[in-house]
């Protein structure tokens, strides 16, 4: 079966996205959870004296009422720094002097809110995979405090992030729930809470009052911490902290036990105001707990100290007379129950210790061997003796101090315990990533295998579907992997999502596997094993002089440049800092370029390779697969390169200096860029232009430099595009400054401030009619050339407009400092396209690699990084008025990936308009499949080998969803280019 190297290609990342998925399932499991059902069971008894045991029920709540305050993104100084003394001041009066207890809970990664909200109320370390469930949270099934609560009789009320609904859907008999992800709302979604407190304070019937305000979260998505907005914000927060803690002291009668308001965060906010990474900043949240139990004496002086935010639960449980969690992995908050008599306290510490013993005992199959079961052993032990002395005497100093040697032994245990479970945060699920890494593997082996037919010129290769399918080898495959299967899922001690599919569903990923491995094989018996192959092998390594596919310089720089990077994915300072590899790698390519212009024009070198239509020697496949790309008759003519190919003499005048100058220029812009937005981890808390455009005090400097971008991304994208594009282009550029204008991040000439802010609703969905249209434009001038078979001019114009019309999506998703970047972006291209790759005719490859470099490189100039924090999710809910899932998915992806998608838009116009050559297209596919495959596929190996790292969930595991993510990019992408090239075949 002949199929086109585009749409093999295509074919192979589609395969690839497949496997990758499965890896990220099985990389990505369920965290460590107890295997017990939930169910009502007899507490677990004091430790007896003697024959009887003294305390068989649970201990009494030690408070009435619980009211959680959850601030959404509260970061530890907004309450114990210096905005917490200006904005807070109730709060830091309730801090420094009052009846509180103040703590640094510390969030693990991933810090976005539905996993932080399990950790809060499970006490369990949900997994990373919980960053996809965080879009749309499905119930939660393991044991819990509110579940608990629920059985126990608690009324609880909710208001606040629909989060919580969606999470516990039948526990609450009263609740209000807000859009979280609408981020551009930071005021309704909060009055939308605090409109139900004054009615509910007055009632007395609930248990628990949860409250979970959103908008200072937004503040820092759409402006960063250091906005006047969070200011505002933490003084609204504060001031209704004091209106719910009054309300609490006035119920409270002596009979009566007190009751508790917890103030706290799911997570804090980056200095970008983002989160979901490991940050200081973004996994240190404040947590203060206000109660009349935690008087303080005259000259108390009570420091913040750290906590693990997955402590809350044991002790909310404790402080509610609820058992504690059956998963939960954290300690009781021993500064709560400190003012309670010995017993109770080594009571409290005997239940939590005792769960986490039980946890340990059913994730770990060596659990006795644990240091911290054994010092649960012995501090049992010593806690059952003093129970007998106790009963005896129990007023005694001796039996006071024992009970105090005990405490220790208890609290040592139990940090001992949580240490353990927290090494053993989550199951691999070694089978799914196995076999999911093979399938990008075979997939990655049939690209490299094909690079000879691949890239001939007719840009077509035999695939071997049927043969090897009626092979005696597949079917002898498919029935070791059958095999292999049912033990594995017959084995398993834990469950394998594999195992957990259909016989039909799991045989298709087996056959899969058993085809391409024949397939593979197939290729690679007929890459090595004939004759002819291997004699043209001896003779490209005799003759390389000779030799008509030597490799020249950019050759070498895009292969020790490709396995550079590569092998920089094994270091985690490297994957924090990748930034500074394609900050190198497009550096070192304009140097390359300059030097190449330089011998050519100046020195008249004709050792350089040319790669020219006139030549019609046919280049074997092993010559072109030492190579890795290029074959001679695939050249392409470039319709305005010079008379002459061998040389650049005929460009003379101002052209000719501008050939000369283009590399510097492109220099220079990347350098500017840089200094735009700081991001990695090393530097990204330095201040760069991009922080001193969005101060609030530098808003004309802004308005003014957006005005100037929105004129020349007009300039340098309307000169292609037809007459009514270019009025679509210009109106719908003007939509976007309006909407940036009404939302208050820029200003009108005429407008002093910016106070009537709004969303911009009017304003996005404007702009959309326009980046609609020109997309359809764009859409019927291709259909129009496949009507007419002789009009090239519509089939180039209407893919210019489709670029056009993504280039006017990115303009209105990214924020207006970041609007240099596309402009520059758009400047590169014209000035490679004009004075470097027309002049040089660089063969389709070459061209390849550049566009796909500088396609990376534009995806950190933007402020990208590989932590999860750097995602601008604002952009997914521009011209939106409620929350829609797909919708907000595709743009804030989109807005994401603009640079890679731009500059992949912009290869495929470019060949289209400059090759005439059919092949071009099909050949560019194939390179860019086989370069985006080769990081994707090696980082699964080492993620696979780097899986207990101690940064395997801060920096290892976020780049792996950014790879998985950037491959499905890149089968989108590679499905356009099949969908070009079978245009330009019919055309």
């Amino acid at each position: 079966m002949r199929l086109g190297s585009g749409t093999f290609a295509a074919g192979c990342v589609v395969i690839e996205v497949l496997g990758v998925a499965l890896f990220l399932r099985g990389f990505f499991p369920a965290p460590v959870f107890s295997g017990a059902e939930r169910q009502a069971e007899s507490p677990a008894p004091e430790p007896s004296a003697g024959a009887s045991s003294n305390w068989t029920e649970l201990p009494p709540p030690l408070f009435s009422k619980v009211v959680i305050l959850l601030i959404d993104a509260l970061r530890d100084d907004f309450v114990f720094g210096s905005k917490g003394v200006k904005f807070m001041p109730y709060t830091t009066y309730l801090v420094e002097k009052g009846s509180s207890l103040s703590f640094v809970a510390e969030a693990k990664p991933p810090t976005v809110t539905m996993p932080r909200i399990k950790a809060l109320l499970t006490g369990s370390l949900p997994g990373f995979i919980d960053v996809v469930r965080n879009l749309n949270s499905p119930t939660l099934m393991e044991d819990n405090v509110i579940t608990r609560a629920k059985a126990a009789g608690k009324r609880i009320i909710f208001y606040g992030d629909e989060t919580w609904v969606k999470l516990f859907p039948k526990h609450f008999v009263e609740y209000d729930g807000t859009t979280s992800f609408f981020v551009s709302d930071y005021t309704e979604v909060d009055n939308n809470v605090t409109r139900h407190l004054d009615k509910v304070l007055k009632r007395q019937d609930w248990d628990m009052l949860i409250l979970h305000y959103l908008g200072l979260d937004h503040i820092g998505h759409i402006s960063g911490p250091s906005s006047p907005l969070v200011g505002h914000k933490l003084s609204e927060m504060d001031s209704i902290l004091m209106k719910i803690h009054t309300a609490l002291l006035a119920e409270e009668r002596d009979p009566l036990l007190p009751s508790l308001l917890v103030l706290c965060g799911d997570h804090g906010m980056s200095e970008a105001g983002g989160h979901g990474a490991s940050s200081m900043e973004e996994v240190n949240t404040a947590l203060v707990l206000v109660s009349s139990a935690f008087e303080r004496k005259p000259g108390d002086v009570r420091h913040p100290t750290r906590v693990q935010q997955t402590d809350l639960a044991a002790t909310l449980s404790i402080g509610l007379g609820l058992p504690i969690p059956k998963s939960n992995t954290g300690g009781l908050m021993f500064p709560v129950v400190e003012g309670r008599p010995m017993r109770e306290q080594l009571r409290f510490l005997h239940l939590n210790t005792l769960q986490l013993s039980k946890l340990l005992q059913e994730n770990v199959p060596s659990y006795n061997k644990e240091p911290g079961f054994e010092q649960f052993k012995v501090s049992e032990r010593s806690h059952r003796n003093w129970i007998r002395l106790y009963l005896e005497e129990n007023n005694s100093e001796v039996v006071f101090n024992l009970g105090a040697k005990v405490r220790r032994q208890y609290l040592d245990a139990l940090r001992t315990l949580k240490l353990s479970l927290s090494r053993r945060v989550a199951q691999y699920d070694v089978y799914s990533m196995a076999v999911g890494t093979v399938l990008v593997l075979e997939a990655l082996v049939l690209l490299l295998l094909s690079v000879p037919q691949a890239l001939s010129s007719r840009a077509e290769l035999d695939v071997p579907l049927l043969s090897p399918v009626c092979s005696l080898l597949f079917y002898l495959l498919l029935l070791a992997l059958a095999a292999l299967h049912v033990v594995v899922c017959t084995a398993a001690d834990s469950s394998c999502y594999l195992c957990g599919l259909p016989w039909l569903a799991a045989g298709g990923v087996m056959t899969l596997i058993a085809a391409l491995l024949c397939a593979g094989m197939s290729a690679l018996t007929r890459v090595f094993a004939g004759g002819k192959c291997l004699s043209q092998v001896g003779l490209a390594f005799q003759n390389p002089p000779q030799s008509t596919s030597r490799w020249s310089e950019l050759d070498l720089l895009s292969f020790l440049g490709t396995v550079g990077h590569v092998l920089s994915l094994g270091a985690s300072s490297f994957i924090e800092e990748e930034h500074q590899t394609w900050y190198f790698l497009v550096n070192t390519l304009c140097l390359a370029l300059c030097h190449q212009i330089y011998r050519k024009c100046l020195l008249g070198d004709d050792c350089a390779p040319q790669h020219c239509p006139h030549t019609g020697e046919e280049f074997d496949g092993v010559a072109v697969a030492l190579q890795g790309k290029r074959a001679g008759p695939e050249g392409w003519e470039l319709s305005r390169a010079p008379a002459d190919p061998s040389s650049l003499e005929a460009l003379r005048g101002s052209e000719r200096w501008m050939v000369l100058a283009s590399p510097w220029l492109v220099l220079a812009c990347c350098r500017l860029l840089r200094s735009l937005n700081q991001t990695g981890v090393q530097w990204a808390h330095r201040p760069d232009l991009g922080h001193w455009l969005t101060s609030s005090d530098h808003k004309a400097e802004l308005s003014v430099l957006a005005a100037l971008s929105l004129t020349m991304i007009f300039v340098l994208v309307q000169k292609r595009c037809s007459l009514t594009s270019k009025v679509a282009m210009a109106f719908g550029l003007l939509g976007i400054y309006c909407y940036r204008a009404a939302i208050g991040n820029v200003l009108f000439p005429w407008q002093q401030d910016n106070k009537d802010i709004s969303k911009g609703i009017t304003e996005a969905r404007f702009v959309y009619v326009f980046v609609l249209g020109i997309l359809f434009t764009g859409t019927k001038d291709l259909l129009k050339s496949q009507i007419i078979a002789a009009d090239f001019t519509a089939r180039t114009v209407g893919l210019w407009e489709i670029h056009s019309g993504l280039v006017l999506l990115a303009t209105l998703l990214l924020r207006p400092h970041n609007l240099p970047v596309l402009v520059l972006s758009l400047a590169i291209q014209t000035i490679m396209a004009q004075f470097i790759w027309r002049p040089l005719r660089h063969d389709v490859a070459e061209v390849t690699v550049m566009h796909y470099w500088f396609g990376q490189a534009f995806f950190y100039f933007q402020g990208n990084s590989n932590s999860i924090a750097t995602v601008d999710i604002s952009a997914g809910f521009v011209g939106l008025d409620a929350y829609m899932e797909i919708p907000a998915m595709f743009l804030t992806a989109f807005a994401t990936y603009s640079g890679p998608v731009l500059w992949a838009s912009h290869l495929v116009n470019f060949l289209t308009s400059e090759a005439s050559s059919g092949s071009a297209l099909s050949h560019a596919c194939f390179c860019y499949a086989l370069i985006c495959s080769i990081p994707v596929s090696v980082y699964i190996i080492l993620v696979t080998s780097l899986r207990y790292h101690l940064f395997i969930w801060s920096v290892f595991s976020p780049k792996l969803l950014y790879e998985g993510m950037h491959l499905l990019i890149t089968a989108a992408v590679c499905i356009f280019f099949t969908a070009m090239d079978q245009t330009n075949t019919k055309s």
